[in-house]
This record gives structure tokens, C-alpha cells and sequence, in this order.
């Protein structure tokens, strides 16, 4: 299964990405873990300096900026769960 995480403070920046990040998967219609982290430990400890920042399958895909629904869907697009 696909693992979408959002890491940010739970500002509204974190929350507007939260939110494009669930719309993209209900548009691809599959199936994915979409969490929040909002722990400052462990946002810093994955090496993110400037929040929001989405990371799939582990890896950093956006950070600093909030990409929208399309892009998103780009990116899970070539994802192997």
C-alpha cells in the first residue's frame, strides 16, 4: 500500500496539502495510508527544514510549497506501492 505522509505543524499550509493529498487519492480511486505529522522531533529528524513537505513511500516528493491536487496525482501516477 501506497504511504502518504504530510509533515507540517498543523499550520493551514499543512492542512490545505492534508486535504489535496486525500482529493488525489479519492481521485485515483486506489488505496493509500494518508497521515499527518506533526511531531517537530520528527519532522527535523527526516531532515525538513521548511514545511509543509509530502513525502511518499518515504521519499521527499515537495517541501516548502503546497502542490496541488494534479500534481499530486502526477506523483502517485509512477508510484509502486
Amino acid at each position: 500500500m501506497t504511504k502518504i505522509e504530510v509533515l507540517g505543524t498543523g499550520c493551514a499550509k499543512c492542512k490545505r496539502l492534508f486535504a489535496n493529498a486525500e482529493q488525489a487519492v479519492k481521485d485515483l480511486k486506489i488505496t493509500a495510508d494518508v497521515v499527518k505529522v506533526e511531531d517537530l522531533a520528527e519532522i527535523v529528524g527526516r531532515g525538513v527544514m521548511l514545511p509543509p513537505a509530502l513525502f511518499i513511500n518515504g521519499e521527499v516528493r515537495a517541501e516548502g510549497r503546497i502542490p496541488d491536487v494534479n500534481e499530486i496525482k502526477e506523483m502517485l501516477n509512477g508510484v509502486k506501492p
